[in-house]
């Protein structure tokens, strides 16, 4: 299955995203493999500032699913100072529909 979502960065914080991204944390990356997310990307409109991220799932739930986890939680929390985020911490998400494929 193929998920896809937007998420918004806050201005001035391109750089900053990137880096953390560069060092994700190997707990949160075996997560997510352990979870069936595969092959996950992120990809930035940097005048927008808007975050689009893509992922292939082994099952039925990706990335947005494991909200309850606490090493989720805690990269929310890590995360919410540069991101647009609800209350929770978690980023604000938009899932979108998959209109078209071509394999």
């Amino acid at each position: 299955m193929r998920q896809a979502f937007v998420m918004q960065l806050k201005k001035g914080f391109e750089e900053e995203y990137q880096k953390r991204h560069d060092a994700i944390w190997p707990e949160l990356k075996a997560l997510l493999s352990e979870s069936g997310v595969y092959d996950y990307s992120i990809f930035l409109d940097r005048e927008s500032g808007r975050l689009f991220a893509f992922q292939k799932v082994q099952g039925t739930s990706g990335s947005q699913d494991l909200g309850t986890n606490p090493i989720v939680q805690k990269w929310w929390a890590y995360m919410a100072d540069i991101m647009e985020t609800n209350p929770d911490n978690s980023p604000i998400s938009l899932p979108l529909e998959e209109v078209f494929h071509l394999e």
